[in-house]
């Protein structure tokens, strides 16, 4: 079974070594890292250590960094596909119970969840705000729980690979990726993950695009919901 971790990095120099360490007694994963046009040293420390890299010519933002890495999944025929964030949040010694549920035949994504269990780092207060009101927004609209829909920590196969590389949003995409393919009848679950806070850099998304990115993420969810079933 191939399995691939894609990376999206934007300016983690300093996180990308500590993701780069902690997947030295992962040898059954390759990897990949989707440089986002950074201007930091990212692609050099990448290099450094020997990973596969993509540098993006212009900075696309998450959504399009990691489509860039499920249409490399795709086209090099992995079985599975797992999100792992640039910047340390993610420990990769929960890969084995993240890509359990697929092996099994159980689950087309799986995600891994910091409040099934609630250990470990938490998340900022409004960063939660933001989690818990997407959470309730899939619940209504899917009738799905989801305790962690923002989660970047992440497994698909190759159903899931296969979509995401055609079609994947590119603003927070996380919570719009799971109503369409809950919409389309694919089987979601959660395990439990503990996570770090992030190691160096700084995140792209601070408190004022936060409440933009809900408006904007919760209108492309309410349309996207109205759609005709269908992988539209």
């Amino acid at each position: 079974m191939k399995i691939l971790a894609i990376i999206p990095a934007f300016n983690e120099e300093q996180g990308i070594k500590h993701v780069v360490k902690s997947f030295e007694n992962i040898d059954f994963v390759d990897i990949l890292v989707i440089n986002d046009c950074s201007k930091d040293k990212t692609s050099d420390v990448c290099r450094k250590f020997g990973l596969n890299v993509i540098d993006l010519p212009t900075n696309l933002g998450i959504g399009g960094a990691v489509q860039t890495g499920y249409k490399y999944a795709l086209l090099k025929d992995y079985d599975i596909a797992i999100q792992v964030d640039g910047d340390g949040q993610h420990d990769p010694s929960y890969i084995m119970e993240l890509i359990k549920p697929i092996v099994e035949g159980q689950a087309d994504l799986v995600i891994g969840s910091r409040y099934l269990e609630h250990k470990g780092f938490q998340s900022s207060f409004f960063r939660r705000l933001g989690i818990n009101y997407f959470s309730f927004l899939i619940k209504l609209l899917q009738k799905k729980k989801i305790t962690d829909p923002t989660s970047g920590f992440r497994a698909a196969n190759k159903n899931v690979i296969e979509l995401f590389s055609n079609r994947y949003p590119i603003d927070y995409p996380e919570p719009e990726s799971i109503v369409y393919l809950l919409r389309n009848n694919f089987q979601i679950e959660e395990v439990p993950v503990i996570m770090n806070e992030r190691v160096g850099g700084e995140s792209s998304i601070n408190a004022f695009k936060s409440v933009y990115y809900m408006i904007k993420v919760s209108t492309a969810i309410f349309i996207d919901n109205l759609r005709k079933i269908g992988l539209t």
